[in-house]
């Protein structure tokens, strides 16, 4: 797999003016995806703006004043994706990452209590020792529980330092939910539906609007609005 990206090549999900330079950093593996994530650099001069070249963009982060999830970055290429929390505290610059309505990532505005939790949904379970739950998150986190509290596309609100539980968010009728992926990505819909579809096919979920989509591009963002800031949506 190449370690370059032209501009024109990148995934359609980054606000990138295409045709202002050549190449784009490319990230390095993580817990994101290539499409629902950008390299930490490009966030910084591009998304940001806190700077103008690549080369002063890994300054700041060499000098550790880059942070997700409220720890320090220490690659430049490493992924910053959908739910992440941003900041540069020597600028009292917080954001979150989240979805446009047009499907392009885009960083919203929060305030310095906010970037101390996050979204985070459920991907699956594994049971481990002592007959305890572990919960795989999206964002490459786990959650070791005594009890299977939680199903499988379940949204948590946790603490980011201690990786505490504060809310739950199940994917119900009601909910509100924030598609991430696909045609319908960036859209925020209120949940009228679920289907099982038999066999190895992805089960349905159903909008009060009359769209669909399946379920891995559903993310619970509240039980019955947002919880948290939406793009372009008023302080």
């Amino acid at each position: 797999m190449s370690d370059h990206m032209k501009r024109l090549a990148a995934p359609r999900t980054w606000p990138l003016k295409r045709k202002v330079a050549v190449w784009a950093t490319k990230q390095s593996p993580g817990a994101h995806s290539l499409e629902s994530s950008m390299p930490a650099v490009m966030v910084l001069r591009d998304m940001m703006g806190v700077c103008d070249t690549a080369r002063e963009a890994k300054r700041i982060i060499g000098n550790r004043e880059l942070f997700v999830d409220g720890v320090a970055v220490k690659n430049p290429k490493a992924p910053i994706g959908i739910m992440d929390t941003v900041s540069v505290p020597k600028m009292k610059l917080n954001y979150r990452m989240l979805l446009t309505d047009k499907g392009k990532l885009a960083l919203v505005p929060i305030t310095e209590d906010e970037t101390k939790w996050k979204l985070c949904r459920i991907e699956g379970k594994t049971k481990v020792g002592g007959g305890r739950i572990q919960l795989n998150l999206s964002g490459g986190r786990n959650i070791v529980l005594d009890k299977n509290m939680y199903r499988s596309g379940d949204t948590l609100k946790i603490d980011v330092a201690d990786q505490k539980v504060l809310e739950s968010y199940p994917l119900a009728d009601g909910a509100s939910a924030l598609i991430i992926d696909g045609a319908l990505a960036g859209k925020v819909e209120t949940i009228a539906g679920y289907v099982v579809v038999k066999g190895p096919s992805d089960n349905i979920i159903k909008f009060k609007s009359g769209i669909e989509t399946v379920k891995r591009n559903v993310f619970i963002v509240g039980s019955s609005k947002p919880e948290i800031k939406l793009p372009g949506a008023s302080e």
